[in-house]
């Protein structure tokens, strides 16, 4: 089943992390005795934000759950589709690509083994430059070193289409881990940084604390422009106080991430990933404060992704409404 972007309008090593079992509910036998979760680069988000959830439901649920350092939600969703890893992150706009076999990094693959566990947070794009580089707006990359992060990284794929939808011409694109990324910047490799991750991003905040930088988003015009060419898209903010240089709200776009596993996987070890995750929610907002908007409401950010049987059981028992065609 093929389905249109406009659906969305309506919504390395591996690293062990050991649950302490004397917390822990009793393991179902039909789980593995261990499962890999899939992050992205060392100074983004998922790396962070992904460490404190494998650590705090491996507690939580008895079972080790590893965290593999990869490229971000392009890589998470072919790695889970293949079962190479049990659990991932991404962004839903990735996950629609995915979904239909469109964009270039599909190859023509339709990845629908994929299903949706539970909402993380929104990623609003953004951009930070040396303030010496006089660059104020994204107009002035024209001809410019932009870094993005990870290729397959949720920036990294809608970055290019975002300079594409603006006409923005001849940017030279760097990839690499965001953590490479802030750092060729404070050294003059590249002239800005634009990136995408819930808030607040490590790698801006070191940039933030470390460099005398500027952020900024885009303008209602930009605003406009992209939302009519890339409509998965939403209107977003980064607040001010984000980071010390921004003094007030900057208008974006974004996309929200959710937390994704196999069909494959067990129910009742989708319902307890679930569970857990929603059910611990300050331990949550402790690991990363993206977390704030891990929310079981914030289901309707996803419009065409099934979730789990097992994620949705326990959504409907909160009185959560799932429709049958989201299920399976």
């Amino acid at each position: 089943m093929t389905i249109s972007r406009r659906h969305l309008l309506a919504g390395a090593a591996a690293l062990p992390v050991i649950p302490s079992l004397a917390l822990a509910q009793t393991r179902d036998p039909s789980w593995p005795a261990n499962v890999t979760l899939g992050t992205a680069s060392v100074g983004g988000t998922y790396f962070v934000y992904g460490q404190a959830w494998a650590s705090l439901v491996g507690e939580k649920i008895g079972l080790q759950i590893n965290t593999q350092q990869t490229q971000g939600p392009n890589q998470n969703i072919l790695l889970v589709q293949d079962k190479r890893i049990d659990l991932g992150m991404t962004t839903m706009g990735v996950a629609l690509q995915a979904w239909n076999g469109t964009g270039e990094w599909t190859r023509g693959r339709k990845m629908q083994d994929v299903r949706a566990l539970f909402p993380m947070y929104d990623t609003p794009f953004h951009f930070v430059v040396l303030k010496r580089s006089g660059i104020t707006n994204v107009a002035q990359l024209a001809g410019k070193r932009v870094g993005v992060g990870p290729r397959a990284g949720t920036p990294g794929t809608y970055f290019p289409l975002i300079f594409q939808a603006l006409g923005i011409q001849n940017v030279t694109i760097r990839n690499g881990q965001a953590s490479d990324m802030a750092s060729q910047l404070a050294d003059g490799l590249i002239d800005c940084f634009a990136f995408g991750a819930g808030l607040p991003i490590a790698a801006y905040t070191e940039l933030a604390n470390t460099q005398d930088v500027a952020f900024f988003g885009f303008n209602d015009g930009e605003l406009a422009k992209m939302q009519a060419a890339l409509p998965e898209l939403s209107a977003s903010t980064i607040p001010k106080g984000t980071y010390k240089q921004v003094a007030e709200d900057q208008k974006t776009v974004g996309l929200f991430n959710f937390a994704i596993t196999n069909k494959s996987v067990p129910d009742s070890l989708a319902y307890a990933i679930v569970k857990a995750v929603h059910e611990n929610h300050e331990a949550m907002v402790k690991g990363h404060a993206a977390a704030s908007e891990t929310i079981p409401q914030n289901v309707t950010k996803n419009a065409f992704l099934p979730f789990h049987p097992g994620a949705a059981k326990y959504y409907r028992e909160k009185g959560i409404a799932i429709p049958a065609n989201l299920v399976g």
